[in-house]
């Protein structure tokens, strides 16, 4: 397991990080607790109810319930009188992962994991709620996003297609995302892209079914998936812009039956995933694709044809926001602890639909020692959050709301 490093007192300064330092061991504690029951997407009852339940102790003006199915929103209003508002997102889901930490506050839920450190997410804004019902130094409204379905579901964008930003018209919209990666108190963001979009191929290859001795009587559907996969991995080095990024990535392959050693099956399937920045290298992909799959089967006598789903776009911070993002971290913890340049992840990210919808920034907050050992990164079942980033996090997205909406004396 990767060993963590607790921030300094020095790696966090303001008004905010001391009155939420204040309830760190509260946080810690409902951290945990969240942690022990980890719900899939669009099934976050538990964590739903006790969001709701942790912002009606905190005295937040209004709590709204079932947007996007299991999401929660809470509205915070300051002591200004303006029509300003900002909104500030958490996921909260678990994944399908069976956990393997033997702490006390390991998931109770056989195969459901908090492996992405959402719990923690979901912490830290319920932190940064506390604070700023508490004193309102802002002007304007807050809006508190708890996002249910991050992990594959579209969340976001079930909340939007829900009414979400019909009925909390907000200016920007903020999230940010725990790194084991990057050392715990550190804040990266960039100006542009900062997770790649997530597409879905489906590759169904359809030959003819012989005995494995007789090859020559059979169209082989698996030699010809060979084919297509060796094929696949060249669109990237010989048709993608070295200045330009992307992934093709088949990571699945069904055909015939392991019992049958000597049966050529009739047909094979393909799963793989596509993972881009730039929409034109996406669309270039995607026909390339269509045409490669297509021709190699057609050379074997084969047919082939590829079911193409784009689920996440690529998820890309607008630069003022991004920038101001960065001056509020830099705050806080340091001007060298922050990041402003950051690479991008390959990963995905359904924040993204929230960034097409209105201006904002996607941020990483470390909350690790920097190495990325292995055992500890994201989606890792010995995974954990990292509970002395927290009062980091929630000052943080109280900072945005604040320095957003100056409240003017």
């Amino acid at each position: 397991m990767l060993t963590v490093v607790k921030p300094s007192p020095l790696m966090a300064s303001g008004r905010a990080f001391a009155a939420i330092s204040a309830f760190h061991p509260e946080l810690t504690a409902f951290r945990r607790d969240l942690h022990v029951h980890p719900e899939l997407g669009f099934e976050e009852v538990y964590t739903a109810g006790r969001v709701k339940q942790a912002l009606e102790l905190c005295g937040v003006d209004e709590i709204h319930t079932g947007i996007g199915k299991t999401g929660v929103v809470g509205i915070i209003r300051g002591k200004g009188k303006s029509a300003n508002m900002i909104g500030l997102r958490a996921d909260m889901d678990a994944l399908p992962l069976t956990e393997h930490n033997a702490f006390g506050w390991k998931s109770g839920q056989p195969g459901k994991m908090h492996a992405c450190g959402h719990d923690g997410h979901t912490t830290m804004l319920v932190g940064a709620a506390r604070y700023l019902a508490e004193t309102r130094n802002f002007d304007g409204t807050a809006v508190l996003i708890f996002q249910p379905g991050e992990e594959g579901y579209a969340g976001a964008k079930a909340m939007i297609e829900d009414g979400l930003f019909d009925r909390f018209p907000v200016q920007a919209a903020y999230a940010m995302h725990n790194w084991p990666s990057m050392p715990a108190g550190t804040v990266g963001v960039n100006r542009g892209p900062m997770m790649a979009a997530a597409d879905r191929i489906t590759i169904t290859i359809t030959g003819k079914g012989g005995h494995g001795a007789h090859p020559y009587m059979a169209v082989d559907p698996v030699l010809v998936a060979a084919h297509i996969i060796t094929a696949a991995q060249s669109i990237v080095s010989r048709n993608v812009k070295p200045q330009d990024s992307a992934v093709v990535s088949i990571c699945a392959m069904n055909a015939g039956d392991l019992a049958a050693m000597s049966v050529i099956p009739g047909t094979a399937t393909l799963v793989g995933t596509v993972r881009t920045f730039n929409a034109e290298v996406q669309d270039m992909i995607e026909k390339r694709l269509h045409t490669l799959i297509a021709s190699v089967a057609e050379a074997f006598g084969a047919t082939a044809s590829m079911n193409y789903e784009r689920i996440y776009p690529a998820t890309i911070n607008t630069p003022v926001e991004a920038m101001f993002a960065a001056d509020v971290a830099a705050m806080m913890v340091g001007e060298e602890n922050v990041i402003r340049d950051l690479v991008p992840s390959m990963g995905a990210e359904d924040f993204s639909f929230m960034l097409q919808a209105k201006p904002g920034a996607y941020l990483r907050l470390g909350q690790g020692d920097g190495l990325g050992q292995a055992g500890c990164f994201l989606h890792n079942s010995r995974y954990d959050f990292n509970d002395e980033v927290l009062p980091i996090g929630a000052a943080l997205f109280a900072g945005l709301v604040e320095q957003s909406m100056p409240l003017v004396v």
